[in-house]
């Protein structure tokens, strides 16, 4: 196909495609997703080689939020069930990501619920920074607390932090019919204060929302623009009791064409497949591990992952290895600017494109399916045989975390 040599050329040589062309990999047909697979697997091997570096979440506060993201479990109201609590204190944070890091994870990510903190409470995360790079010696840390005040993501960064992360989501024009107590631009002005300040920035969308292709395109070149060194893709998991319950759009083919579209589009950048596989990849998982370079290890936010440990066996099992705490994520040319061990925005003209325009304006925090990785789910009960048609809600697959961080029962990692 040409438009897929077309891409792997442009993607070898760090080339923007153009807008046709990605929308051009979403219209493929389910009969050529294995050579689109392909083409993309061969842009991603060019940068990363088969390794998977494996990101390990710890929610700090869950549940309690006043903005009202619709995709959201921990929303303005959210009757969902989940679990609500404080913020946990340093060495409860420290005992979680332990349990990550043990089980591989190289980056941990501590996220908190909220429209954005105050002082106290980059205090009070700096604390937990501090406590969890004593404790693991070159362990990454990203912070994903919400709309950043001037001058916090400087204090962060000194604090330790190596990464800050905040999801544009979705595209700018539909970005008001998703949430309505902050705007598309807070959310830019975000990513670009964690720019900034010198932090790696980790910026991504949700697919599956009822967005267009358009809306998919949109989003993925404005995170180019932006050039994070991390794009989080998310596969919306309809939560009962948020107002995207019934929102089932999304099939395992359009989930591998989604994500090579994304690699097509910032091909040197970490691509983290985050929430949502287990529900919308299902047994199709290891393929896109030929697209993306980064998962979450074990369970989510406030929905369950699959087990750590078949994390692990579904890497060794498709070829791929577990990268390294010694290894630099990213290729050399970006890892090098700013010296960022795992690794700064790239250059202007290079990597995931030049950076964003000044200024601009997350307003929320990470809840499901937006922040550090959110929504998956799992299903305890898989032992028991789950009889679905074809293209049907997998309900089933969704369970509300109940054990880890804000428990008193042992995390999944």
């Amino acid at each position: 196909m040409d438009l897929l040599n077309t891409l792997v050329d442009k993607g070898l040589r760090r080339e923007l495609p153009t807008r046709e062309e990605a929308l051009a990999v979403l219209a493929t047909s389910d009969d050529d997703v294995l050579d689109v697979v392909a083409a993309a697997g061969k842009v991603r091997r060019h940068w990363f080689g088969r390794r998977v570096k494996l990101n390990y979440l710890v929610n700090l506060k869950s549940g309690l939020c006043p903005e009202d993201c619709s995709y959201c479990s921990q929303r303005l109201g959210s009757s969902t069930g989940i679990l609500k609590y404080s913020w946990l204190k340093p060495d409860e944070a420290s005992k979680a990501a332990a349990a990550g890091l043990a089980g591989g994870a190289k980056r941990v990510c501590l996220v908190a619920s909220g429209r954005g903190p105050t002082d106290r409470d980059v205090d009070r995360v700096a604390g937990t920074i501090k406590a969890i790079k004593e404790q693991n010696e070159g362990v990454e840390v990203c912070a994903c607390l919400g709309l950043l005040s001037d001058g916090q993501a400087e204090r962060l960064r000194e604090a330790g932090a190596d990464a800050y992360n905040h999801n544009l989501n979705t595209s700018e024009g539909t970005y008001g019919d998703i949430t309505t107590t902050h705007t598309y631009a807070d959310r830019v002005d975000t990513v670009n204060k964690a720019h900034a300040a010198g932090l790696s920035a980790c910026s991504g969308l949700i697919a599956g929302m009822g967005e267009t292709d358009g809306d998919l395109v949109d989003v993925v070149f404005s995170l180019r623009e932006l050039d994070p060194d991390s794009v989080p893709v998310n596969f919306l998991i309809p939560v009962e009791g948020t107002p995207l319950a019934k929102e089932w759009n999304l099939t395992p083919q359009r989930c591998l064409r989604i994500l090579a579209m994304v690699r097509f589009v910032c091909p040197d950048v970490e691509v983290r497949i985050a929430g949502g596989r287990e529900v919308h990849l299902r047994t199709m998982q290891p393929l896109a591990l030929h697209l993306a370079n980064s998962i979450f290890l074990g369970d989510y936010l406030t929905t369950e992952g699959q087990a750590g440990q078949a994390d692990l066996e579904m890497i060794a099992d498709a070829g791929f290895v577990v990268e390294g705490a010694d290894e630099v994520t990213l290729p050399q040319h970006r890892a090098e600017v700013q010296g960022g061990g795992c690794g700064s925005h790239g250059a202007e003209g290079a990597g995931c494109g030049s950076h964003g325009a000044e200024g601009a304006g997350c307003g929320a925090h990470a809840g499901e399916g937006a922040g550090c990785g959110s929504v998956c789910g799992s299903h305890e009960g898989a032992a028991e045989a789950v009889t679905v048609p074809a293209n049907e809600p997998r309900t089933d697959l969704v369970a509300v975390r109940r054990r880890g961080a804000g428990t008193d029962l042992a995390p999944n990692a």
